[in-house]
């Protein structure tokens, strides 16, 4: 029995984990990968509904395969923010005008459109920062350490056309 309950709760791990890599990959444009992991999804998700149709008379059996579903959503979503796939942009609005802020951004690698832009209180520095999503915490954390008090908006961008960045894309 406790053999079972192991290979149930297993598959539905890797089950759910492999269907929220594939929804997230498809969202994120990644087709093909997607469909290569739906392959792997779906059989093991016949594997492991087979198994617990084989114990519906016992509900421990059902427990253990929809606690493997809340353990897959969460390793699923655990390995998505490790891989950190695709790119954001973050739109930082600055009380320090005369910061050297985009010249620092951009010695780090990282594409910075800026202009001055007015505000309730003045004049404030507006940048538009593109970076890896992997990178996002240490562009924020850089915002961050030059000016407290920046306004900070985080958008995942699904298109690029032009700019900087499509030649770094291409490669």
């Amino acid at each position: 029995m406790i053999k079972v309950l192991g290979i149930i709760l297993a598959i539905q791990v890797v089950y759910v984990s492999a269907y929220t890599l594939r929804m997230i990959l498809t969202l994120k444009g990644q087709k093909y990968i997607a469909a290569v992991i739906s392959v792997l999804e779906i059989t093991i998700y016949v594997l492991g509904l087979n198994m617990v149709l084989n114990y519906l008379d016992q509900i421990v059996y059902l427990i253990v395969y929809a606690l493997g579903y809340a353990l897959g959503i969460l390793i699923g979503s655990w390995i998505e923010e490790k891989l950190a796939l695709g790119y954001v942009t973050l739109k930082v609005i600055s009380i320090a005008p005369n910061s050297g802020l985009p010249v620092l951004l951009r010695e780090k690698g990282f594409g910075v459109t800026s202009w001055i832009g007015t505000g309730k209180d003045g004049e404030r520095l507006v940048m538009e920062i593109l970076s890896r999503r992997k990178y996002q915490d240490k562009v924020y954390n850089l915002v961050l350490e030059c000016d407290p008090k920046a306004f900070v908006i985080t958008i995942e961008p699904k298109r690029f056309h032009g700019g900087f960045w499509t030649k770094v894309l291409k490669q």
